[in-house]
Protein backbone atom coordinates (compact mmCIF):
# COMPACT_ATOMS: atom_id res chain seq x y z
CA UNK A 1 0.00 0.00 0.00
CA UNK A 2 1.56 2.83 -1.00
CA UNK A 3 1.79 6.21 1.21
CA UNK A 4 0.11 9.67 0.70
CA UNK A 5 2.36 12.01 -0.37
CA UNK A 6 1.80 14.46 2.34
CA UNK A 7 2.27 11.78 4.88
CA UNK A 8 5.36 11.00 3.38
CA UNK A 9 6.39 15.04 3.65
CA UNK A 10 4.64 15.06 7.15
CA UNK A 11 6.99 12.34 8.48
CA UNK A 12 10.14 13.28 6.79
CA UNK A 13 10.36 16.86 6.38
CA UNK A 14 7.46 18.39 9.15
CA UNK A 15 8.49 17.07 11.85
CA UNK A 16 11.97 17.97 12.08
CA UNK A 17 10.95 21.54 11.38
CA UNK A 18 8.13 21.63 13.99
CA UNK A 19 10.72 20.11 16.62
CA UNK A 20 13.70 22.66 15.77
CA UNK A 21 11.33 25.66 15.58
CA UNK A 22 9.14 25.11 19.15
CA UNK A 23 11.74 23.34 21.10
CA UNK A 24 9.69 20.31 21.12
CA UNK A 25 11.86 17.25 22.70
CA UNK A 26 9.77 14.41 22.37
CA UNK A 27 8.35 13.58 18.33
CA UNK A 28 4.52 12.69 20.14
CA UNK A 29 4.31 16.38 21.01
CA UNK A 30 4.57 17.33 17.58
CA UNK A 31 0.90 18.67 16.30
CA UNK A 32 -0.67 16.62 13.28
CA UNK A 33 -3.46 16.53 11.70
CA UNK A 34 -6.45 14.26 13.28
CA UNK A 35 -9.77 14.27 11.19
CA UNK A 36 -11.34 16.45 8.24
CA UNK A 37 -14.56 17.19 8.27
CA UNK A 38 -16.40 18.13 5.31
CA UNK A 39 -20.04 18.81 6.04
CA UNK A 40 -22.40 20.61 3.38
CA UNK A 41 -25.65 21.96 4.52
CA UNK A 42 -28.49 22.28 2.48
CA UNK A 43 -31.34 24.62 3.12
CA UNK A 44 -33.71 23.63 0.25
CA UNK A 45 -33.53 20.18 1.21
CA UNK A 46 -36.40 20.57 3.29
CA UNK A 47 -38.52 21.05 0.02
CA UNK A 48 -36.42 19.35 -2.27
CA UNK A 49 -35.45 15.58 -1.29
CA UNK A 50 -33.29 14.85 -4.69
CA UNK A 51 -30.96 17.87 -3.63
CA UNK A 52 -29.81 15.88 -0.79
CA UNK A 53 -29.47 12.89 -2.45
CA UNK A 54 -27.21 14.92 -5.51
CA UNK A 55 -25.07 16.56 -2.56
CA UNK A 56 -24.75 13.20 -1.41
CA UNK A 57 -23.60 11.95 -4.24
CA UNK A 58 -21.02 14.91 -5.46
CA UNK A 59 -19.59 14.58 -1.35
CA UNK A 60 -19.36 10.86 -1.98
CA UNK A 61 -17.28 11.84 -6.02
CA UNK A 62 -14.88 14.93 -3.95
CA UNK A 63 -13.81 13.12 -0.63
CA UNK A 64 -13.97 9.50 -1.89
CA UNK A 65 -16.57 8.24 1.18
CA UNK A 66 -20.01 8.20 1.27
CA UNK A 67 -21.53 10.80 3.52
CA UNK A 68 -23.89 10.60 6.58
CA UNK A 69 -27.13 12.20 6.00
CA UNK A 70 -27.68 14.56 8.68
CA UNK A 71 -30.96 15.26 10.15
CA UNK A 72 -32.92 18.06 12.02
CA UNK A 73 -32.80 18.02 15.74
CA UNK A 74 -35.72 20.21 16.86
CA UNK A 75 -38.63 21.30 14.69
CA UNK A 76 -38.50 24.97 13.62
CA UNK A 77 -41.69 26.61 12.36
CA UNK A 78 -40.41 29.80 10.87
CA UNK A 79 -38.09 27.91 8.46
CA UNK A 80 -40.96 25.31 7.83
CA UNK A 81 -38.46 22.39 9.50
CA UNK A 82 -39.62 19.11 11.61
CA UNK A 83 -37.52 17.25 13.74
CA UNK A 84 -35.66 14.31 11.59
CA UNK A 85 -36.35 16.01 8.57
CA UNK A 86 -32.78 15.45 5.87
CA UNK A 87 -30.61 19.38 6.09
CA UNK A 88 -27.33 18.31 5.07
CA UNK A 89 -24.58 16.03 4.66
CA UNK A 90 -21.31 15.34 6.37
CA UNK A 91 -17.86 12.98 5.77
CA UNK A 92 -15.14 12.28 8.45
CA UNK A 93 -11.87 11.82 6.73
CA UNK A 94 -9.18 10.03 8.51
CA UNK A 95 -5.64 8.85 8.01
CA UNK A 96 -4.76 8.34 3.99
CA UNK A 97 -8.04 9.70 2.92
CA UNK A 98 -7.25 12.44 4.88
CA UNK A 99 -4.40 13.54 3.14
CA UNK A 100 -5.40 13.02 -0.04
CA UNK A 101 -8.11 14.96 0.46
CA UNK A 102 -5.41 18.04 1.75
CA UNK A 103 -3.18 17.87 -1.11
CA UNK A 104 -6.07 17.61 -3.57
CA UNK A 105 -7.81 20.92 -1.74
CA UNK A 106 -4.51 22.55 -1.21
CA UNK A 107 -3.15 22.06 -4.85
CA UNK A 108 -6.22 21.70 -7.22
CA UNK A 109 -9.09 22.98 -5.80
CA UNK A 110 -8.20 26.12 -3.88
CA UNK A 111 -6.26 27.54 -6.92
CA UNK A 112 -9.25 27.30 -8.98
CA UNK A 113 -11.84 29.54 -7.08
CA UNK A 114 -11.93 33.45 -8.73
CA UNK A 115 -10.42 35.55 -7.43
CA UNK A 116 -8.86 33.87 -4.82
CA UNK A 117 -6.38 35.69 -2.22
CA UNK A 118 -5.44 32.97 0.46
CA UNK A 119 -7.60 31.60 3.21
CA UNK A 120 -7.93 34.18 6.64
CA UNK A 121 -5.35 33.01 9.22
CA UNK A 122 -7.63 33.95 11.74
CA UNK A 123 -10.44 31.00 11.61
CA UNK A 124 -8.49 29.10 14.19
CA UNK A 125 -10.81 27.89 17.94
CA UNK A 126 -8.79 27.80 20.93
CA UNK A 127 -7.90 24.24 20.34
CA UNK A 128 -5.79 24.58 17.63
CA UNK A 129 -8.27 23.98 14.73
CA UNK A 130 -9.19 26.03 11.20
CA UNK A 131 -12.29 25.90 9.47
CA UNK A 132 -13.09 27.60 6.02
CA UNK A 133 -16.01 27.45 3.59
CA UNK A 134 -15.90 26.89 0.25
CA UNK A 135 -19.00 28.35 -2.08
CA UNK A 136 -19.13 26.09 -4.83
CA UNK A 137 -18.64 21.86 -4.59
CA UNK A 138 -17.53 22.74 -8.54
CA UNK A 139 -13.94 23.83 -7.68
CA UNK A 140 -13.37 20.04 -7.58
CA UNK A 141 -12.32 19.11 -10.70
CA UNK A 142 -13.93 15.66 -9.67
CA UNK A 143 -17.55 17.33 -10.34
CA UNK A 144 -18.76 17.82 -13.50
CA UNK A 145 -20.04 20.98 -14.09
CA UNK A 146 -22.89 19.82 -16.16
CA UNK A 147 -24.11 17.18 -14.25
CA UNK A 148 -24.24 19.48 -11.36
CA UNK A 149 -28.07 19.82 -9.94
CA UNK A 150 -27.37 22.83 -8.43
CA UNK A 151 -24.06 24.87 -6.92
CA UNK A 152 -23.80 24.00 -3.64
CA UNK A 153 -21.03 25.31 -0.81
CA UNK A 154 -19.25 23.48 2.27
CA UNK A 155 -17.81 23.92 5.17
CA UNK A 156 -14.30 22.32 5.70
CA UNK A 157 -12.79 21.81 9.12
CA UNK A 158 -9.16 20.40 9.61
CA UNK A 159 -8.95 18.89 13.83
CA UNK A 160 -5.21 19.43 14.83
CA UNK A 161 -4.15 17.04 17.79
CA UNK A 162 -2.87 19.66 19.55
CA UNK A 163 -4.20 23.00 21.80
CA UNK A 164 -1.46 25.60 21.01
CA UNK A 165 -2.93 27.60 17.70
CA UNK A 166 -0.01 29.17 16.44
CA UNK A 167 1.82 25.36 16.23
CA UNK A 168 -1.22 24.74 14.30
CA UNK A 169 -0.93 27.54 12.08
CA UNK A 170 2.57 26.44 11.37
CA UNK A 171 2.25 23.11 10.96
CA UNK A 172 -0.94 23.74 8.07
CA UNK A 173 1.62 26.78 6.41
CA UNK A 174 4.16 23.35 6.08
CA UNK A 175 1.37 21.35 4.44
CA UNK A 176 0.91 24.56 1.65
CA UNK A 177 -1.90 26.04 3.02
CA UNK A 178 -2.71 29.37 1.31
CA UNK A 179 -3.30 32.11 4.00
CA UNK A 180 -3.49 35.65 3.63
CA UNK A 181 -0.53 38.33 4.31
CA UNK A 182 -0.67 39.87 7.30
CA UNK A 183 -0.63 43.14 5.39
CA UNK A 184 -3.17 42.10 2.68
CA UNK A 185 -5.34 41.75 5.74
CA UNK A 186 -4.77 45.21 7.41
CA UNK A 187 -6.18 46.73 3.97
Amino acid sequence: MEVARLRKMYTEEIVPKMMEKFGLKNILRVPRLEKIVVNMGIGVGISDNKAIQVAAEELAIITGQRPVITKAGKSIAAFKLREGMSVGCRVTLRGKMMYEFIDRMINIALPRIKDFRGLSPDSFDKHGNYSFGLDEQIVFPEVDVDKSYRTQGMDITLVTSNRNVEEAKELLKLFGMPFKREEEESK
